[in-house]
């Protein structure tokens, strides 16, 4: 196998095979970095298996370490990215069997006592087959966040119960919250994927189309855009970021993959400095532009507010020329 890097050819060398599975393989995931190197797979026959690289620089010995039996076919893994010592590793397991009975959604957590992984939840609710699944960054969170690709979307919120609530020696308990519940693609979802500040969630289903979620202040999911299989915004739909008038569609779309600016805040344009003045040279200078809150009437908040980087609203004396 080969690939195209930055026009380098590379080519990939097979440096091991995993057999332990007798059925076919749903899904494959790294484990997080804090974790080592670690890799785990989920299979239909219902049996998460959890590999191990004992040595990085010799990537032909993998030992299997853990064998999590679910009980239901399973389609697909997340691992919870949380890097905090208060947090034990967590493994979210999705199932699109076709029993309608019970959740198809389980979280499992490792016990430090005994050295295995046990079931600490089931997202009972969950009952349609899940296609795909993900845990948000956890940013330094008391509790987790994550997200389902069903029949909808929907985003969960796990909070985890005090010590004296749960057992001592068992896996944490959690209380789960439904935050949010989105059938605007009026199809199947089939992924689900976070952006590295767990600010913006994409999903994409049957109906050809990316659509872009985001919370408000007040932890209220909206569709904040929605993209076509060849990347171009829809148009003529309401609350859109690809109308707002602060910025290009693209731009606006790459602000809000990259961070917490799109959503809620925004950037008033930037004026040129006057031709030839010394302001020029020390515009670059400068620190970034205080955030400013997104009202729904972004003109008058223009009107309101003076530009981050106008240093007098009124011409100084000592201007310099």
């Amino acid at each position: 196998m080969t690939a195209c890097v930055r026009g380098a050819v590379l080519k990939m060398i097979k440096r091991t095979t995993l057999v332990d599975s007798r059925t076919s393989v749903t899904d494959v995931k790294f484990a997080p970095k804090h974790m080592g190197l670690m890799l785990t797979t989920c299979s239909a026959d219902g049996v998460v298996r959890i590999y191990e690289a004992p040595d990085v620089m010799n990537l032909s010995q993998w030992s299997l370490q853990h064998e999590i039996s679910c009980k239901l076919s399973c389609s697909c893994i997340s691992w919870n990215p949380s890097s905090s010592r208060t947090h034990s590793p967590m493994i979210a397991v999705g199932s699109d069997d076709n029993v309608n009975v019970g959740g198809k959604v389980q979280i499992y957590e490792y016990n430090e006592n005994t050295r295995k992984y046990g079931k600490a939840e089931t997202l009972a609710t969950v009952t349609d087959p899940v296609h795909d699944i993900a845990f948000a960054p956890n940013l330094g969170r008391s509790f987790h966040v994550l997200a389902v690709a069903t029949k909808d979307v929907r985003i969960f919120k796990l909070l985890p119960l005090r010590k004296e609530l749960s057992s001592s020696s068992g896996p944490t308990k959690f209380e789960i919250q439904t935050v949010a519940q989105f059938e605007n693609h009026n199809s199947q979802v089939w992924r689900v994927s976070w952006n590295i500040t767990s600010t913006l969630l994409a999903s994409s289903g049957d109906d050809g189309c990316v659509r872009l979620w985001k919370a408000n202040y007040m932890d209220n999911w909206k569709c904040t855009g929605i993209l076509k299989g060849d990347g171009s915004p829809v148009n003529g739909t309401s609350n859109q970021i690809f109308n707002s008038p602060l910025g290009s569609a693209n731009q606006t779309i790459q602000n809000s993959l990259n961070g917490a600016s799109a959503g809620r805040y925004f950037f008033p344009p930037l004026d040129p400095p006057r031709a030839g003045s010394r302001w020029s040279s020390y515009a670059q200078l400068l620190p970034p532009p205080t955030l400013i809150e997104q009202t729904c009437d972004a003109d008058s908040v223009n009107s309101q507010l003076p530009h981050p980087r106008r240093r007098y609203t009124t011409q100084p004396e000592n201007e310099w020329v």
